[in-house]
């Protein structure tokens, strides 16, 4: 707690301070003695905006967000792709840091990221920031950017909310109650939610292996198909409440649990390559998942002396805990053998606890000026365990091999300093960041310790300015950084896979990003349009590296890549075709180039590919809205092979029965088209990889709003 007591006694300071009363003259104004019609102006948010250091997207119009989740609403976000793991990348790029309303939660946090952004409901999102060159106010980790997801906050006066039941195939349902209420001085926020949901996967891996004992060549094949249902409860709120004019303090928290059966049945053969099949098993597991997200936050704000200036403390505590438990079956028909069983537990909890302190101060002529620290500190456990039943007895016997204990902690204290000032016809932003981070790891089994310790400076520079009457050029240049997950710096081999053997490295360094984009945005009539082009240069980004160690096993492990480079033109386009018809669309034509001569590779490589996404929202009367939307990630290049493309259709209607009641009708996924294929090629393995997420879901769902005044909403939400 020590790297807290400055901030807290900045805050005290400014709470005891006295308030100099601002007073205005009364208004003698003759108009003031006669009544004034009430004015009512409304405006609808454009679909994307185009700000000095961010681009921010509204996603409350997508049909499907009464069913869906993050990971389906970020894949129809330009530039940002999410794969059917919940693994995310924005420009190609999947080292990404995701927050919520601006703050770093331990749910997106290493490999808790994808399960999570799976879990969190599409129905709390109402809008979307991407960062792809974050200025120094926003913490430097994350090479790709900074992806911020910003969740609905009613401000109606009064009490207001709603309720919604969506219904799909194979007794999938969707079922939550959000609801608000708002005084002048407190406002009080909060929901509940039920999610059942099933999903099918199967995955094929056919393997060509220069056997490193015998110089033969040895192929097999794994066959999995693995079934998941899950039930996801959770519960919000939150409550800010304006002490006086002057001050305002705030408390939320939130609470998302899963629990689920997950089993799978898994085919395994191989033998020489141009021969017949030596080896036959076959592997069932029962297991059964259990998680939870919990976080809590405190936040106080307090206006000071000039006009707009402020200071506001943060302190947030968020947990991401998982228990997993299977067990398998293992049968032999060739070689003929005894069955056998064994059990494998698994356990990990992430901790992450922030304080921050920002201070803003607007000055005149449209200058400004902000400072802050940040505390961010990570206590991570790992404990797996595991067991092999013995044939005579029947009592489980602790297997070394799967049983290990990692420990990993890290303290990263930063401060910042950012400046705005017109420069001319420009606006410029320059920031710079201090981050000094330390990192301690143990592997508790064998005693491995490990660390280190670092301090960087990390500047940012973004211009824009007016073009024209609606055009806006923009420029920008960030350094970032990108720490190694905790996992992938545990030297721990892991025979979870007994084909597929894991492990990290604890020598892995952080990776260095600098990264640059030219963009220019404008309307024409009811057309709004935007080009971005940018380049980016990483050094000792993380890899995975696929080693053969035996016939038919490999050693996934990971290492430092030299050098890469991308670059790209990034478009987007969205409007009116006619009364009835609007469209979007985007699109990113990229080249990335990596140097992989240290891991074996003959040199350079490179590639080029197109990233589309489009979507159509049809409305033939007021209460309907029918939509489709496409998106395609083109092939993507890998240090030892490539990753093929991956494309998705989704359609929905919505009717708006009346005011405060709509139906909506979706289809996800509907060509079936989650596969995701990964080849690997090396003078020693040729690994083909293909796993098909079971995709296409439907959905009937209904949204009931009551309270505050009802307005018609078109909006659909996609599961996938």
């Amino acid at each position: 707690m020590r790297h807290i007591f400055g901030p807290l006694a900045l805050l005290a300071l400014a709470s005891a301070t006295p308030i100099r009363a601002q007073t205005s003259p009364p208004t003698t104004s003759a108009s003031t003695a006669h009544a004034v019609d009430e004015v009512v102006v409304t405006a609808t948010r454009p679909p994307a905006q185009t700000l000095l250091d961010r681009k921010v997207y509204t996603v409350t119009n997508d049909v499907m967000a009464a069913s869906s989740s993050a990971a389906e609403i970020l894949n129809n976000v330009p530039s940002v792709a999410v794969d059917v793991d919940g693994g995310i990348t924005l420009r190609g790029d999947g080292n990404v840091t995701v927050l919520v309303d601006g703050k770093p939660s331990a749910q997106f946090s290493g490999a808790a990221r994808g399960l999570s952004l799976l879990q969190f409901p599409a129905s709390e999102i109402d809008r979307v920031e991407v960062l792809a060159n974050p200025p120094a106010q926003f913490k430097a980790e994350g090479s790709g950017g900074v992806i911020n997801i910003i969740t609905k906050k009613t401000r109606k006066a009064g009490f207001s909310g709603s309720t919604q039941l969506t219904v799909g195939d194979k007794r999938r349902y969707v079922f939550g109650v959000d609801g608000s209420y708002n005084t002048d001085r407190l406002k009080l926020s909060g929901g509940i939610g039920l999610r059942q949901d099933a999903k099918e996967r199967l995955t094929t891996s056919n393997r060509t292996v220069l056997d490193p004992t015998s110089n033969d060549l040895v192929q097999s094949q794994q066959n999995i198909d693995e079934h998941f249902r899950r039930l996801i409860p959770s519960v919000r709120g939150s409550v800010d409440y304006d002490l006086n004019d002057r001050q305002s303090v705030g408390a939320s928290f939130s609470h998302r649990e899963l629990t689920g059966a997950r089993f799978f049945d898994q085919h395994d053969l191989s033998g020489p390559a141009m021969g017949p099949a030596t080896s036959l098993s076959d592997r069932h597991s029962d297991g059964h998942e259990w998680s939870v997200d919990e976080s809590e936050a405190l936040h106080f704000d307090q206006k000071l002396w000039r006009p707009n200036e402020t200071l506001s403390i943060a302190l947030q505590r968020s947990v991401n805990r998982e228990r997993e438990r299977y067990a398998y079956q293992n049968t032999f028909a060739m070689p003929a053998a005894a069955p056998t069983f064994d059990d494998l537990h698994l356990s990990h909890d992430i901790v992450k606890t922030e304080f921050s302190a920002d201070y803003d101060l607007p000055l005149a002529h449209e200058r400004e000026v902000k400072f802050g620290y940040d505390f961010e500190g990570d206590q991570n456990a790992f404990d797996n365990t595991g067991d092999n039943i013995d044939p005579a007895s029947g009592l489980p016997v602790a297997n070394p091999l799967l049983t290990n204990h990692f420990r990993y902690r890290q303290q990263v204290n930063a401060a910042y300093g950012e400046y705005q000032t017109p420069l001319g016809a420009w606006r410029l932003q320059a920031g710079l960041r201090l981050e000094a981070t330390h990192v301690s790891t143990l592997q508790i089994t064998g005693d491995v310790p490990g660390g280190r310790s670092d301090v960087a400076a990390y500047p940012s520079l973004h211009l824009d300015r007016d073009v024209g009457d609606a055009g806006k050029l923009s420029a920008s240049v960030t350094r970032r950084t990108t720490r190694p997950d905790p996992e992938a710096l545990n030297p721990f081999v892991d025979y979870q896979d007994t084909h597929n053997l894991r492990a990290g490295n604890p020598d892995l360094r952080p990776q260095d990003t600098w990264s640059y984009q030219l963009g220019y945005s404008g309307t024409v009539i009811s057309q709004t349009y935007s080009a971005t082009a940018y380049y980016r240069t990483d050094r000792n980004s993380v890899t995975d590296v696929t080693t053969p160690i035996s016939a038919d096993v490999v050693l996934v492990t990971k290492a430092n890549l030299p050098l890469t480079r991308s670059s790209g033109v990034e478009f987007s386009a969205n409007g009116r075709i006619n009364p009835k018809l609007s469209y979007g669309v985007s699109g990113d034509v990229f080249y990335s180039q990596i140097d992989a001569v240290s891991l074996g590779a003959a040199g350079l490589k490179s590639t080029t590919g197109v990233n589309l996404k489009a979507s159509l929202d049809y409305r033939p009367t007021s209460a309907d809205t029918a939509q489709i939307s496409v998106s395609r990630s083109d092939k993507r290049l890998t240090p030892q092979g490539y990753v093929t493309a991956l494309n998705l259709v989704n359609i929905g209607y919505r009717r708006q029965i009346r005011p405060d009641l709509a139906v909506t009708l979706t289809v996800s996924d509907l060509f079936d088209g989650q596969r995701y294929r990964r080849l690997v090629t090396t003078p020693q393995l040729r690994d083909d990889y293909l796993r098909h997420q079971i995709g296409r879901i439907a959905y009937v769902g209904f949204v009931y709003t009551f309270g505050a005044p009802k307005k018609a909403k078109a909006g659909f939400e996609y599961d996938q």
